[in-house]
């Protein structure tokens, strides 16, 4: 199966918006109140909010296609700092997300090397992330990728206090 990456441009605003609430919806969907769900994609994924994000030159969003569609993407922060990550520069990478039909299938990999590497290239020195404490398959990943907790923060979905592992890897010639 084949796929490719690519940086967003401001006219995939529309096409991220229905990608990022369908995979926060697949991710999320089964464990929180659906008015919670509603609540958050309203505040974060509507296309005005996509292309402001990808307008952004402090956020790198990568896009993974098959044929065209739009099958998963990242978010990166560069230089975002989070008190329990000790580095002297790190980034965040604040969104990972893969349609289920193509999870399993490389494309989280992919997308995470390449976040790997855009971070690099802005100096970083360590990445870091927050991921919900009870999403043990993402957990599963980033410690296979070579991240380990380091932390916890609150994050707020919807009206609904929960609490995500701060994860931070440091980015060096092991990852690839």
């Amino acid at each position: 199966m084949n796929f490719s990456l690519r940086r967003a441009v401001p006219g995939d605003a529309p096409t991220l918006a229905v990608l990022a609430e369908r995979t926060f919806r697949e991710a999320f969907g089964e464990r929180n109140a659906p008015s919670n769900l509603d609540l958050h994609c309203e505040r974060y994924f509507g296309p005005d909010m996509q292309a402001r994000e990808i307008s952004d030159r402090g956020i790198v969003t990568t896009l993974a296609l098959t044929s065209g569609q739009l099958i998963g993407f990242t978010q990166l922060m560069p230089v975002r700092p989070q008190p329990q990550v000790v580095a002297k520069r790190a980034a965040e990478l604040n969104r990972i997300y893969v349609v289920v039909a193509w999870q399993g299938k490389g494309v989280a990999q992919a997308l995470l090397k390449d976040a790997f590497a855009s971070a690099s290239a802005t100096g970083a020195d360590c990445l870091w992330l927050g991921v919900w404490e009870h999403n043990t398959k993402a957990i599963a990943f980033y410690r296979k990728s070579g991240f380990d907790p380091v932390g916890s923060h609150t994050f707020m979905l919807g009206e609904e206090r929960q609490r995500d592992l701060i994860m931070s890897t440091r980015i060096g010639p092991r990852i690839g």
